[in-house]
């Protein structure tokens, strides 16, 4: 009988195979790219940065908070940790190279579901020709997945929040309300519409639109993942405007959930303006904006505030993280 691999044993638990054995499997196989110059298995990573300086963002995924794995496999998991930071840096005008995971997760959580898990990071950083370079594992009482990435700026300014300006056309490239069109069949327990319950497990950033804008010249950027009301809330808070979106701009987003919306009775707007998680990016441009993008609204003069159709918005503006 040939000798049993105790990592790779689908009834074997993080405890029975041992932090380091675990480790060792996590790491068979993964190709660092050329900017991860020295990766796991040291006490700590050397990463290059061309430009000589980081872009840095971290965020944390917490099991029943922000996904939940009788929902998701544990690769959609990964690909969605990685996705979502990725976005951060995006957002920035950068491009992620080098990511940093630390896992949580109870002492009898399947070694496969560990490395599951680690495929779908794997798969989701490859898109962007960057690595996972180092972290931790440690016991929990349910998963908890905490990602750091590091991006490149490629020599350009970072494209902050705080520099649209009146008259300012306002754009976004990605989709809009594919997330929480999926969150609500799920949480409704409604099969079919395959595509927006995939969205819902594991975003799909338009990777390399963040560089393609802050070479086009945009003003102010951020990611769209609180909602397109809220993150564009932010951006009219830090640059002292009004921003006014326009209902016809996002005419092929609500078209695209408007039967999943008639399904379960909501207005498929309200997906699109305030539903989160799809890690669009939404910019200001003093001029026309890049190829692909859409305009879907307009800065104005302040006081800071985000209209829809030259109104308040009555409905939900977006996703709160301790609401």
């Amino acid at each position: 009988m040939a000798d049993r691999d105790p990592a790779t044993d689908i009834h074997d638990t993080l405890a029975a195979v041992g932090e380091f054995a675990v480790i060792d499997r996590l790491l068979a196989g993964r190709a660092q790219p050329e900017s991860v110059t020295l990766g796991p298995g040291d006490d700590a990573a050397v990463v290059a940065i061309r430009d000589g300086r980081t872009a840095v963002s971290t965020d944390m995924l917490v099991q029943d908070r922000h996904f939940r794995l009788d929902w998701s496999r544990p690769h959609d998991v990964g690909r969605k940790a990685i996705a979502q930071n990725a976005a951060d840096i995006e957002a920035m005008g950068g491009r992620a190279t080098a990511f940093f995971v630390s896992f949580g997760a109870p002492a009898d959580t399947a070694t496969a579901d560990a490395v599951e898990l680690a495929d779908g990071m794997w798969h989701e950083a490859r898109k962007l020709g960057a690595g996972i370079a180092g972290g931790d594992l440690v016991r929990a009482p349910l998963w908890v997945v905490s990602v750091t990435v590091l991006g490149d700026l490629g020599g350009r300014a970072p494209v902050r929040r705080g520099g649209a300006r009146s008259g300012d056309v306002v754009a976004v490239i990605g989709d809009l309300g594919r997330s929480a069109a999926g969150y609500t069949l799920w949480d409704n327990g409604i099969d079919g519409y395959p595509e927006l319950r995939d969205r819902h497990l594991a975003p799909q950033p338009p990777y390399g639109q963040g560089a393609v804008a802050a070479a086009a010249g945009a003003t102010a950027m951020t990611d769209v993942s609180d909602g397109l009301l809220a993150d564009l809330g932010h951006i009219a808070t830090a640059s002292g405007v009004g921003i006014d979106v326009l209902t016809d701009g996002v005419s092929g987003d609500r078209a695209a959930v408007a039967a999943a919306a008639a399904a379960v009775n909501t207005d498929p707007l309200q997906w699109v303006l305030g539903g989160g998680e799809d890690h669009a990016l939404v910019a200001t441009f003093s001029g026309a904006p890049p190829d692909g993008w859409r305009v879907v609204g307009r800065v104005i003069d302040g006081p800071a505030r985000v209209l829809v159709d030259g109104t308040p918005w009555s409905g939900s503006a977006g996703w709160q993280s301790f609401g």
